[in-house]
């Protein structure tokens, strides 16, 4: 067993041995109240999850990060081990900015459940805008180059709504909701995202000449919205082919807003253009929370115990995480380690078409702390 795979099974055991407090949280060993040190709840997630968390604390650790985190394991997968929503919920109010590793969702014959943890914790947080950033990163090779893009995707509605039934037998309705007020908020998100990033264009993903009422909805709005940013250009492109632009010319994108289904997918096309879900960072965010995960939702449950997950997406995301908490220097060396371990093309994980372990990528990280 490697050491981080003996680490992650060891703090498994002692929080299994200690219990779960009346908080809901795993207590941290650190002290949170200490002056200038700031608290963010920590989801460790499924699959490759808690390994992966493993190496942001060691990389905090060795960077000497004032941050403390109040930890609780959220799972559909493993609802023995899993903390109530609503302590999870309680703990992201506080703290307002929470890391989290990928949710594993389980199909509807084991759960008889059709809104998922996820759902739950977007809807119950409000967190509608799902920002991930796509961005060719050097020492990864791909066959495009110089991928800068943005995929901002709305994520309280449309056809993830869990609304469906059985009319009658072999007969399912699937309700797709789309709303002008969600419509143009995370228009709007967009927008200012563009604007506040010095971003030149962006393009609203639909399929309004098939769903003319829902799509045609989300088009009218976003184009409501782009009349108020007149410096901003603005776009408009069927989602079919927006995947097709994607995988043969994906630098003509920018900023790209799409309802729920269509930003999941382009989320995950656009992650494999750059090496994959193991190097691409996400965020998500209500008007008063910030929850950065990565950008593809893969739990990666094979990988589990192996020591071969690629941490450059974690690390990333709490590099994005440092940066909204204003630890702008910490955020910049990790960053900027990950980059350096990336370029010199030494320690490489298989995903990457290396054979260099977890572990071997987290402590090349830290010897590059500067």
């Amino acid at each position: 067993m490697s050491f981080l795979a003996r680490n992650v099974a060891r703090s498994l055991v002692q929080v299994s041995c200690r219990g779960i407090h009346s908080t809901g949280a795993v207590q941290s060993s650190n002290k949170s109240n200490k002056e200038g040190r700031i608290t963010c709840t920590m989801i460790p997630g499924d699959g490759v999850g808690p390994e992966l968390m493993y190496s942001v604390q060691e990389v905090f650790k060795a960077a000497d990060v004032p941050v403390d985190f109040e930890t609780f394991f959220l799972s559909e997968v493993n609802p023995v081990l899993s903390s109530p929503l609503e302590d999870v919920v309680r703990s992201i109010r506080k703290n307002k900015v929470c890391l989290k590793g990928i949710l594993a969702t389980p199909d509807y014959s084991r759960t008889g459940e059709l809104e998922t943890m996820n759902m739950k914790l977007r809807n119950e947080l409000d967190l509608y805008a799902n920002v991930v950033h796509v961005v060719s990163l050097e020492g990864v090779n791909t066959r495009h180059k110089g991928i800068d893009t943005v995929v901002i995707r709305e994520q309280t509605e449309g056809e993830f709504s869990a609304l469906e039934h059985e009319t009658v037998p072999g007969v399912i309705e699937c309700l797709k909701i789309i709303t002008a007020q969600k419509s143009a908020r995370i228009a709007k998100f967009a927008f200012d995202y563009a604007t506040k990033h010095n971003r030149k264009k962006v393009t609203c993903v639909h399929k309004a000449n098939i769903m003319k009422l829902g799509d045609g909805l989300f088009m009218r709005k976003c184009e409501e919205i782009a009349k108020l940013y007149p410096r901003t250009q603005f776009e408009k492109m069927i989602v079919d082919n927006t995947t097709m632009q994607l995988v043969s010319n994906p630098n003509q994108f920018d900023v790209m807003v799409a309802p729920n289904l269509y930003g999941n997918i382009i989320d995950n096309i656009a992650s494999g253009l750059v090496g994959g879900a193991g190097v691409v960072a996400g965020a998500s965010y209500s008007s008063e929370h910030a929850v950065f995960e990565p950008g593809a939702r893969h739990t990666f449950a094979e990988g589990v115990g192996k020591n071969i997950a690629n941490p450059t997406a974690i690390l990333l995301c709490s590099s994005k995480m440092l940066r909204h908490v204003n630890l702008l220097p910490y955020s910049q060396m990790i960053f900027q380690a990950v980059q350096n371990v990336l370029k010199a093309g030494k320690v490489r994980t298989k995903d990457l078409g290396g054979q260099s372990t977890t572990d071997d990528f987290t402590k090349a990280v830290i010897h590059n702390l500067q």
